[in-house]
């Protein structure tokens, strides 16, 4: 889609690969991620990057088969940054020499100091004289490749920043991409500045380009958009919608899994403030009849994908000249649904809206959020005048809250867990606390506690809050709440929320929890 000068990241594996185009993103550098052996010739000529970097991964360059870029790769002309395992492949590709730990073996924080004149010139970033950095790498670099010097090193890493100018060849032994190498953000805003990058992607352009795109893609056709209700399909609807006003028609499906009053919530919106052709799919029974007994969590997104899939092509079949459905798949759906290597990989969670449709649906697919980020689609939302209110809503899952639910689901654990989220979050806004928090919610335990109210004995549920911060949703941290502001929210759940009588709070990060709990 789009334009802009484009950086390309190499994907070797590394569980951080997503974060370097993170940190490119902030600084508008529009890049994308791709799996190694997908990187071929002829798509380096198709795809023109200005810059190129290698990531990290787990594999040793000693080994036999192990990852590597095209050779053409280093023709091209551009700069090139490897990152640990991409600076052992650079050098290994280019005449120097990698071995095996030996005592060099480097994980955690590192200082590295500075070596040679043109250290300041090439990054700028050494502000104390050295520089703290993340390293995470058993191989080490013995021998630099001809034209290459060292910049910069550590105590086990005495090639810890080596260059080649001429050839506008750099390559690194830490990682800067992550939280722990404070200063990231400048070494990779050097970079971009030294391949010339002008910092050109923005929102607005994006907007204008997709709305494009969008129109080019659908021509006169109609357009069926699945709306949740959520950021990322409400952005995608109102998108679609100053595309190609009366040709899209949105399906809301009220799965029986939405929170308190959402549905009517969502329906008032967008009948009455976009003026939508809108159809309110009211499908709870089929939903919860589907999953009734169901207790696995990937049987359960599974369910409801199949469920949402068949309710899209019902309503499609009612709307003359629909041939496509639109979605609002993000790139870290993408990204978590690839396997670098091309084989099979762990399955943390099935994405519902990844992986296109059955052919029997006979319709195409529009994902213009497909290229973006989450804070990304926020930029976007107020680029199209979405009520800031609405773009700053805390993510919600497509299965709603049958994830917030684990165990078998039933219509009395949903009504509980609908009122006890209610009074979390009105507790998060009294205290101003919503926007600094990137996720909250209750989730309903499959377990029944002894309490005591009053006189009486109780037997009844026990909830678990989460909240967390996070830039993207890729990792997070729980959200530090205070004891009086925990004691407090515990009092008004369990004195208002018949059903509970025992409340904890989830203190978990990701890793090694995901956010939802299931």
């Amino acid at each position: 889609m789009t334009q802009h000068q484009r950086l390309l990241i190499i994907d070797f594996g590394s569980q951080v690969t997503q974060l370097i185009a993170r940190r490119l993103r902030e600084l508008n550098i529009y890049c994308e991620i791709h799996p190694y052996q997908n990187v071929t010739d002829a798509f380096l000529a198709d795809f023109a990057p200005q810059a190129v970097i290698f990531s990290g991964g787990p594999a040793s360059v000693i080994d036999e088969g192990s990852p590597r870029p095209p050779k053409s790769v280093y023709d091209l002309g551009v700069p090139i940054l490897g990152i640990c395992y991409g600076q052992q492949v650079m050098m290994q590709d280019l005449g120097g020499k990698v071995e095996r730990g030996h005592g060099t073996a480097e994980f955690g924080r590192a200082y590295v100091e500075p070596k040679g004149d043109e250290i300041d010139i090439l990054f700028g970033w050494f502000l104390d004289g050295r520089e703290q950095v993340w390293m995470s790498h058993g191989d080490h670099v013995s021998e630099i490749a001809p034209g290459f010097e060292v910049y910069g090193t550590s105590p086990n890493a005495p090639f810890a920043i080596t260059a080649d100018l001429h050839r506008q060849f750099y390559a690194v032994q830490f990682h800067p991409e992550v939280h722990h190498t404070p200063n990231g953000k400048t070494f990779y805003e050097n970079f971009v500045r030294l391949a010339g990058f002008t910092g050109d992607w923005t929102m607005a352009s994006y907007k204008d380009e997709a709305i494009r795109q969008i129109k080019e893609q659908v021509g006169d056709k109609q357009v069926i958009c699945g709306l949740s209700g959520g950021v990322d399909s409400s952005v995608t609807a109102v998108l679609l919608h100053e595309a190609i006003g009366d040709q899209l028609t949105c399906v809301f499906v009220d799965h029986g899994l939405l929170r308190l009053n959402e549905a009517e919530d969502v329906v008032k919106m967008f009948r009455d403030h976009y003026n939508m052709k809108l159809i309110h799919a009211d499908e709870s029974e089929l939903f919860l009849g589907e999953l009734d007994g169901v207790s696995d969590p990937e049987t359960k997104r599974k369910t409801i994908g199949k469920l949402f899939i068949d309710v899209f092509q019902k309503y499609a079949g009612e709307i003359d000249g629909a041939e496509f459905l639109a979605q609002g798949t993000l790139y870290p759906d993408v990204i978590e649904s690839v396997s670098f290597s091309g084989g099979p990989s762990v399955t943390i969670k099935s994405h519902h809206n990844v992986g296109g449709l059955p052919e029997k649906m006979g319709l195409k697919l529009v994902e213009p959020l497909r290229e973006l980020f989450k804070d990304e689609v926020r930029a976007l939302g107020h680029e199209l005048g979405l009520p800031a209110s609405f773009i700053g809503r805390h993510p919600f899952p497509g299965p709603g809250l049958a994830i917030r639910c684990p165990g078998e689901i039933t219509r009395e654990k949903l009504e509980i867990l609908r009122r006890a989220d209610a009074v979390y979050i009105d507790q998060i806004r009294k205290h101003g606390l919503y926007d600094e928090i990137w996720q909250a919610f209750v989730a309903i335990l499959p377990v029944r506690t002894v309490g005591v109210m009053g006189d009486g004995r109780t037997y009844d549920y026990a909830c678990a809050l989460r909240a967390v911060t996070s830039v993207d949703g890729m990792t997070a941290d729980y959200y530090p709440f205070s004891h009086e502001f925990l004691g407090e929210t515990a009092t008004r759940i369990i004195n208002e929320v018949p059903g509970i009588n025992r409340v904890t709070y989830d203190i978990t990060s990701k890793p090694p929890g995901t956010i939802e709990w299931e």
